[in-house]
This record gives C-alpha cells, structure tokens and sequence, in this order.
C-alpha cells in the first residue's frame, strides 16, 4: 500500500512540478522513476530498490506478468486519446511542410535510425527498425513546455506544435506495425504465412477499431448511453476493444485502439469535449504511475547496457544527423528561412508515447526471446532523457544566438469576434500586424474566417489558450464581447500572458451611464459601450485616417471624434507604420509630423 500510493503522490508531484518551471513532465517523472529504482540499490542497506515492480518475476507490486498487463492496458487509453486528437481537417490544413514533415521526415528518420542502429550495436534488422520507430515521435505533451516561455514566430512554433500533435498516434501506429510483425516473424520465421498472419493483425484490428468507433458513434447519437455515465462508459468501450481484439489476433489491440480514437475524434460526437478532457485527465494519471513503474523496473544491468561509446555515437547521429536531414529535406521551398529551420532541427524531443511503447514493447520481446530486445527499452529511454535534457535547457539559448527569438511580441489577440471586432481586426492585418480573434460563436469564427482572418472558436474561461505555443508573439489584447463581466476577467485573466504591451476592454453600460471617469489605460473608449459600437459599425463600416502632425493637434482631433456620437478613435499608425493601440482617455502620445490618427465610424474630418 505505501508503494502504491508512493508512486501516486510522487507522480503527482512530478506534474506539478513540470508546471510550475515550465519542463516536460517525462524529465520529472523517468528520474524520479530512476531514483526509486535502480539508483537506489547504490543506496539502500539491502542493495533492493525502494519501489520494485517486479522481483524475481514472482514477487513485488505486480508479480508474474501483471505489470506487463498494466501498461498494456494504460498504453491503450493513452492511445486512445491520442487518436481523439488527431483530426483529417488538420492534416489537410497544416501545410506541406508539417506534411512531409510526418511523412518524408518519419521515413528518414526510420530508415536512418534503423540501419545506425544496425551498425552501431550489432542489432538484428528487425529490433534496429523498432527502436527507429520508436523515437519517430516528438509529441505535444514535450514540445509545448520548451516552446511555451520561447517567443517565436507563429509559423516556427506551428510546425514544431502541428509536428508534434500529429506525429503522436502516427508513430505509434508505425511502431505498433513493426512490432507485430516482429512477433508474427518469431513464431513464422518471416515466411508467407509470418505476412498472412500480420495481415490477420492488421486487417482485425481496422475492423475491430472502426466498428466499436461507429457502435460508440450511435449509442451517443440515440442517448443509449445517459450523460452522466459517458466517460466511464467509453473507458469501458476502450478496455473491451483492446481486449476483444487480442482475442481475436494476438497483438492487434494498440492498432484497435488508435483506430478506435481516430476514428471518434472525427465524427461529430455529442460530448467528446467532455470525453477528451476526462481522458485527458486519466491519461495525466496514467503517465504520471506508468513512467515511475516503468523507470523503477530498468535494473542497473540496462543501465550498464548503454555505457559504451557507441550510445554517444548513436545519440549523436539520431540529434545532429538524422533530425536535420529529415527537416531540411521536409522543409524544401516551404518559406521558411534558414536559422528557421535551423531551430526546428535542434528542437526534437522525443516524448512519453516512445518511452511508454518502448517499456511495452521491450517487456513482450524480452519476455518471447527474441535477441537483442533487451536493448529497446535502455535505448529509447537514452533517446527521450537525452533530446528532452537538450532541448529543455537549451532552446532558448539556440532560439538567441540563430536570430529566431522575437524581441518583441506585436501580435493581437481580440476577445469577440462581432462586426466591429472583424472590422479592427481586417485592418489591422492589412497592415500588417498579426490578429486572432477568440469567440465561442461559432457563426462570428465562420464569418471572420470568410474574411481571411485567423479565427479561434474557443471559450475564455477554459485553459485552453494558456498552453498554445502558437500565440507565442501575441503582447496585446483587446476584450471586445458583449459581457461586461467576460472582458474583466479576459484582462485578469491573459493580460498577464498577452497583454505585456497593452490591454484594453470595453466600457460597461453602467461605467457609461456613471460617467466621470479617470483616465485609464485598460479602457478600450470611455463613451462607447458593446450596443454603441455595435450600432457604429452598423451605421458606417468604415476605417478612416487622418494626419497629425503636433501633440496639440492630435488632441484636438482626438477631442473632436470623442464628441461626435458616430466615430470612435482606435489607433496611432507611427511614420515607420507601426500601429499603437490607443485608449480614448489617454493623451500623452508622443506625436511626430505625419503620424495618422486611425477611427472608425463616420467620417468627420
């Protein structure tokens, strides 16, 4: 019992303190792992690990082969979720470059790491091309906490986020494909029937994967299944599928699982947010007591496994070989300059799916025999610290010295996408700036992306936009809904984050009623609540501008369009066409011969 919970609290911990400093929660949790279990034979009196998952393949936590029975149950909800992320309409929209990045990219990656691997540890053909499917993956749950705090140009951060995301379910499924016909090959001995037998794997775990995935589809669709019982009900499904399908061909339970995922996360299903973010929480549990079990079951005798040269020379060859060569390659005449995919290349840590596969994997083969399987598990493991320690501590660094970290973030992110929102937001990106709008409408995103805008449909209140490392240049913020309490807590809540330039919100009905109000930088316009701007926008859709060309002046005009009732001053555009937000109370611009004062509404002057 005190193990147990031991794992619990100590995984727990480990999260939080990925949060807290902003690390991949996999560094925390394989050292912790590490610590509890082979390093501290080095330490303890009786030279036993404090947390012993299996001993003697009888005796501890999870004697005979219960632990392999865990994590295979636990890699298949984690799966499970990753499959629910991985969208067709994203793949479609990321781009060539993050396209061939999961494609050409994974292949030379697979190849390259497969025949060093070969060469470099004497490694059968069969276990050098697991191990290179293996760390195939990057995934979000690493790459999001180094990029997070890096401030980077949208469309680097793009391709790393989109590179992650979508590699996920992807290199598992290659991996999983391998392994089954490694496992197929050891009883077949590679000869047709080893193909019809690896057929049988694929072709029942499809089958078993896109019928549950449609049997969940219209149990949700006909209210079978009552709201409250959703979550536990599609963990049940999960576990079933896995289950089944292995009954049916041995080893086709992953593939079932992923296909599961894929497919659900596609359909248009009632409550998937609510299943995504339950599976979210389960899988952070999952990981949390998978990767100090898994960590804690590696014996010093793995460990001494990779102290040799040639673990440097393979390290070495997969970080400053392989994953430059697959993203220059991937990234031919995509647009992106050179120190762009520079940065790319040294920002590739491999994540908790490889790690957590590898374990699984490691774990079946050793336990059929196969030579050389002993290895995966160590080496992966190597892969994920190593790329993960790398990047951790060094991105920043690297992002600095090839001129891709942005000294300033002049991205806009506006709260609300209604008519006048769009308005700002379309003239602002025809100047040049950088806007994304946030809505929980769905029709106001519809109609902004009609417009060519960026456009997120999204909710305020959730933590959603906190960890998306594609705002990464946005240092200002304009609160702009029709809910005054909305726009208070979007400035408390991300000016913080967004707002390190300005923030800004609209007036209240009642500020405006009570008038006499005190200059206040985060007021967007002291005399124009949701219903006035609105009714503006209505009236006269347009943007004027105007030069200015002294501080006297510009207070004038500032003046005369706060008196009219149908203009409403927003910007000051600088002689170099820098826009600057301003508030309507606030007069201390510094102004230069031939700035222009930008307002929207009725044309006055």
């Amino acid at each position: 019992m005190l193990e147990l919970s031991g794992i619990i609290i100590l995984g727990i911990i480990a999260q939080w303190f990925a949060w807290k400093f902003k690390i991949p929660a996999i560094l925390p949790l394989i050292l912790i792992g590490l610590f509890v279990g082979p390093i501290s034979t080095l330490i303890s009196e009786d030279g036993t690990k404090w947390i012993e998952p299996v001993w003697n393949g009888t005796e501890g936590l999870f004697p005979g082969e219960r632990l392999f029975n865990f994590v295979s149950l636990a890699i298949s909800i984690i799966l499970f979720e990753g499959g629910l992320t991985l969208k067709k309409e994203e793949i479609l929209n990321v781009g060539p470059a993050i396209g061939k990045l999961i494609t050409l990219g994974s292949l030379v990656t697979f190849i390259g790491a497969g025949v060093a691997a070969h060469f470099i540890f004497d490694l059968s053909w069969a276990i050098s091309f697991l191990f290179s499917a293996l760390i195939i993956v990057t995934g979000p749950t690493v790459i999001a906490p180094i990029l997070r705090n890096i401030p980077l140009k949208k469309d680097v951060s793009a391709v790393l986020k989109w590179e992650g995301i979508l590699i996920d379910p992807i290199g598992a499924l290659v991996a999983v494909l391998v392994f089954e016909f490694i496992s197929v090959g050891a009883g077949y001995e590679y000869t047709r029937e080893a193909l019809i037998e690896f057929g049988k794997i694929v072709i029942i775990g499809l089958s078993i994967g896109f019928t549950s995935a449609y049997a969940l589809y219209y149990s949700l669709k006909f209210k079978i299944i009552p709201r409250y019982l959703l979550n536990v009900i599609t963990l049940a499904s999960v576990l079933t599928v896995f289950v089944l399908s292995d009954l049916f061909a041995h080893e086709s339970g992953l593939l079932a699982v992923v296909v599961m995922g894929m497919v659900i996360g596609n359909m248009k299903v009632e409550g998937l947010k609510e299943i995504l973010y339950f599976k979210e929480s389960l899988s952070i549990l999952l990981i949390s007591i998978l990767f100090i079990l898994l960590s804690a079951n590696i014996n010093i005798e793995d460990l001494l496994l990779l102290n040799r040269w040639e673990t440097a020379v393979l390290f070495l060859v997969v970080v400053f070989v392989l994953r430059p060569l697959s993203v220059f390659l991937s990234t031919l005449g995509s647009g992106l300059k050179f120190n762009e995919k520079l940065f790319i290349s040294w920002v590739g840590p491999r994540g908790i799916v490889a790690a957590g596969i590898a374990s699984l994997f490691g774990l079946k083969l050793v336990m059929q025999g196969e030579p050389g399987a002993k290895y995966i598990t160590p080496l992966v493991f190597m892969i994920v610290l190593g790329t993960v320690l790398l990047n951790a501590t060094t991105a920043r660094l690297f992002a600095k010295i090839v001129g891709v970290f942005l000294k300033s973030s002049d991205g806009i992110i506006i709260i609300g996408a209604s008519n006048f929102a769009r308005l700002i937001a379309n003239y602002l990106k025809n100047n040049g700036r950088r806007v994304v709008l946030i809505d929980n409408n769905e029709s106001h995103i519809e109609k902004a992306k009609s417009l060519g805008l960026e456009a997120i449909q999204g909710d305020v209140y959730s933590d959603e936009l906190l960890g998306d490392v594609e705002l990464n240049d946005i240092g200002y913020l304009l609160a702009l809904t029709g809910g005054a309490a909305v726009n208070e807590y979007a400035l408390e809540k991300f000016a913080p984050i967004f707002g390190e330039n300005g923030a800004f919100r609209i007036i209240s009905t009642d500020e405006m009623q009570k008038g006499n109000l005190v200059p206040n930088k985060k007021l967007f316009t002291h005399k124009d609540d949701f219903l006035n701007l609105s009714e503006v926008v209505r009236d006269f859709p347009l943007v004027n501008e105007v030069k200015v060309n002294s501080n006297a002046q510009y207070i004038e005009l500032l003046k005369e369009i706060n008196d009219e009732k149908q203009a409403i001053p927003m910007f000051l555009k600088d002689n170099e066409g820098v826009i600057h937000i301003i508030s309507s109370l606030d007069e201390s611009m510094e102004i230069e011969k031939g700035n222009t004062l930008i307002y929207i509404g009725k044309t006055i002057i």
